[in-house]
């Protein structure tokens, strides 16, 4: 099927969608919308497994702006579900923009701001929501959404939602919704939890895959550094930042809060304001601000937390810089496809301790693919590492090794001392002699220093 179409038009997309499609600049479809589309217009279920990047978003949009047509009624025909606030915001952004033409309306449903005006939203008229999970059953129990109309459904990330424990939400959504609708499922990723999802939400569906699962695409860079301790990633971070030409548009991902705001406070004055860090404890309307001028421009480094990994639709973004290995291995794919978007080429730098360089093995496994490791260049200072960094290292690596291997003693393991077989009684072993005399030095100092004191 793929094969025959080579153009936007060999859909049989409307002339309002055409001209929208002509506005964005999109020159032919890509891999995943070859593939889906034709299928979707045919009314079936959908496993759709796609990386991020590939374009997957116009993949359900498109066909979906078909189905509908135009304005309708009051209650909604189409939910569409995404895990975060900002991924809801992308896949808005990319409806409003394909339906230009169109009198389709929309409604955005997320957390992190007062429900009031997205209910006054809903009560105007929608033909199509975008939510949150959360979100969304908080409002229909209020009673505030009619989903008797609902003929489709779309599960957008859906490896995240699982990550993100929108398992119970989803299982009470598919009891208040009419059993006779079409259902599309997409993930980059194809966990337990997902194929468990996909055989209660999906009815006989098509899979496509445009690549192996949890891959990443072939316009990205990759490589690793491999680096001892927090001061010296600093160090190469700031190295690799002074090349503001080359590394003009960067994503730095790290795993805590905590940490964004530290990274971000130490770039912040050698980046002239043209920074902005993004995470859990970010009020809603600063996040959408940070988020809107890195995409305009406006900000060259933006230091983020997952929480926006899947959020970021940024056709040239330059780099993506792990500062920090992703706990989920599944996210690296998420991080790392925020550049390389659109078929543009894109670089994506790991720095790992020799703790996440454990984790980083398991991520190529799951990639199927090996990252060349870099020499940390020669102007960047290599610090020491501290003694309570070294120890918290320590640590983890032996409770990774213990949970592998039971018997494992651990570096921190106390070995109980063996008695010495001379030690017998009326034998007197050479250590103990030795260690005698060596306190009776020890004792005789100490007492020749206090009498030195009294004089």
């Amino acid at each position: 099927m793929s094969k025959n179409i080579q153009t936007f038009e060999d859909f049989k997309l409307n002339k309002q969608i055409l001209n929208a499609i002509k506005d964005l600049e999109y020159t032919e479809p890509t891999e995943i919308q070859k593939l889906a589309i034709p299928l979707v217009q045919a009314g079936h279920d959908l496993f759709g497994i796609a990386q991020t990047g590939t374009g997957k978003t116009a993949a359900f949009v498109l066909p979906l702006l078909m189905k509908i047509k135009y304005a309708q009624g009051n209650d909604p025909r189409a939910l569409i579900f995404a895990p975060t606030r900002e991924l809801v915001m992308q896949i808005a952004d990319n409806i409003e923009k394909l339906s230009k033409y169109t009198d389709i309306r929309q409604v955005t449903l997320y957390g992190g701001v007062g429900p009031k005006t997205q209910i006054e939203n809903i009560q105007k008229g929608a033909d199509i929501i975008v939510a949150t999970p959360g979100r969304f059953m908080d409002i229909y129990k209020r009673g505030d959404i009619n989903t008797r109309q609902l003929k489709t459904l779309v599960l957008d990330e859906a490896d995240k939602m699982m990550d993100m424990g929108f398992m119970p939400q989803i299982r009470q959504l598919l009891e208040i919704i009419p059993r006779k609708r079409q259902n599309l499922l997409f993930s980059a990723t194809m966990p337990e939890k997902v194929l468990t999802l996909s055989e209660e939400f999906l009815e006989f569906p098509e899979k496509v895959e445009v690549a192996p699962q949890a891959t990443t695409v072939d316009t990205i860079d990759q490589r690793v550094y491999k680096v001892p301790n927090f001061k010296t990633k600093i160090n190469l971070l700031f190295h690799l930042l002074e090349d503001e030409e080359r590394f003009n548009r960067v994503i730095i991902f790290v795993n805590t809060r905590s940490v964004a705001e530290n990274i971000f406070k130490f770039l912040e004055r050698k980046a002239n304001g043209k920074i902005k860090a993004i995470h859990a404890n970010k009020g809603q309307n600063s996040r959408i601000n940070a988020m809107e001028a890195f995409k305009n421009g406006e900000v060259r480094i933006l230091v983020t937390t997952d929480v926006a990994a899947r959020g970021i639709d940024v056709s040239k973004v330059s780099h993506v810089i792990n500062f920090n290995t992703p706990p989920i291995y599944e996210d690296y794919v998420h991080r790392v496809g925020r550049t390389g978007r659109a078929k543009n080429e894109g670089e994506a730098i790991s720095f790992i301790n020799p703790l996440e360089e454990y984790h980083f093995k398991k991520i190529e496994d799951l990639i199927q693919k090996e990252i060349p490791v870099k020499e940390i260049p020669n102007s960047v200072a290599i610090e020491k590492t501290p003694f309570a960094e070294q120890q918290e290292i320590l640590r983890a690596l032996d409770d990774i090794k213990k949970k592998e291997d039971p018997t494992f003693k651990g570096a921190f393991h106390e070995k109980k001392r063996k008695p010495n077989t001379s030690d017998k009684k009326g034998v007197k072993s050479k250590n103990s002699i030795k260690d005698r005399k060596t306190r009776g030095k020890n004792t005789a100092y100490s007492s020749s220093k206090n009498r030195k004191k009294r004089r």
